[in-house]
């Protein structure tokens, strides 16, 4: 899994609350175990009309937030079904990071898997970043993980709380087969001895 330490990328603002995994990546596009290609399927049924035109309208379909790394999103975001599909959209998308007020247990565990960062914020700090993500010229944003910093464009810095462990896994690229292959050498050694001692041979 790539690193996360710092992203410097323009937010899109998404106040819509109870944005869902089925919106995110509706279910005709589940049948892939592939985390990669899922990207142009991202909010399908937002960003395209019946004939599979781009809604212009449409936040991601507009030339200056086509580019964005960062949602600003509304209130329980990622709830609905539990699928994994919804963060390997958003990640082949672009989307590094999530800003909200709150988000579903399940997705905000499986973005921390996926080298997504979720950021639960205050409603003040919520109101501050989404007019700074509606407007083209102040969308750009820093987010400093190592010192949990959201960076405006005017240079104020905003804190932000994360666990100190999904913390760590982020700055070090481990997902959960990360974790387990820096036992390996362990792992190893546990499968010769029980090899040795329960041989059957």
């Amino acid at each position: 899994m790539e690193k996360f330490k710092t992203l410097d990328g323009i937010a899109a603002p998404m106040p819509l609350i109870n944005i869902d995994t089925d919106m995110l990546i509706p279910k005709q596009f589940l049948k892939t175990i592939k985390r990669t290609g899922l990207g142009e399927n991202l909010f399908f049924e937002m960003r395209y009309d019946q004939d599979g035109n781009k809604i212009t309208d449409f936040i991601l379909n507009r030339e200056h937030y086509s580019k964005s790394s960062i949602i600003v999103g509304g209130a329980n975001f990622g709830c609905g079904s539990s699928r994994e599909h919804a963060p390997w959209a958003l990640k082949d998308f672009g989307i590094k990071c999530i800003i909200s007020t709150s988000f579903a247990d399940i997705f905000f565990n499986n973005c921390f898997k996926n080298g997504i960062l979720p950021i639960p914020v205050s409603e003040e700090t919520h109101k501050i970043l989404l007019m700074d993500a509606d407007t083209e010229r102040t969308s750009y944003m820093k987010i400093d993980l190592e010192n949990q910093k959201i960076i405006r464009k005017n240079g104020d810095k905003l804190d932000f709380e994360v666990d100190k462990f999904k913390k760590y896994c982020l700055l070090n690229g481990l997902d959960d087969i990360g974790l387990t292959l820096k036992n390996s050498d362990k792992i190893f050694r546990f499968e010769k001895e029980y090899s040795n001692k329960f041989s059957w041979a």
